[in-house]
C-alpha cells in the first residue's frame, strides 16, 4: 500500500537531517496516515487517510 492519502493525495516529502556539525543526511517526511473505514465512491471501504483530512471532516464515516 502506498504512503499516500486517498483523500488529498498527500505524499512523503524529502528533506535533510542536519546535525550540529552541519553533517547532512537525506530523510523522508512521511504523512501521518491512518487506516479508516469510510464511505468512498458510494461504498464503505478501508482507506488510508491523513489525520488532517480526518480532523477536517473530509472523511465520511459509515
Amino acid at each position: 500500500m502506498s504512503k499516500q492519502c486517498a483523500i488529498c493525495g498527500k505524499k512523503p516529502m524529502v528533506g535533510a537531517n542536519v546535525s550540529h556539525a552541519h553533517n547532512v543526511n537525506k530523510r523522508r517526511f512521511n504523512p501521518n496516515l491512518q487506516s479508516v473505514r469510510a464511505v468512498y465512491n458510494g461504498q464503505v471501504k478501508k482507506i488510508m487517510a491523513c489525520t488532517n483530512c480526518i480532523k477536517s471532516g473530509f472523511v465520511v464515516k459509515p
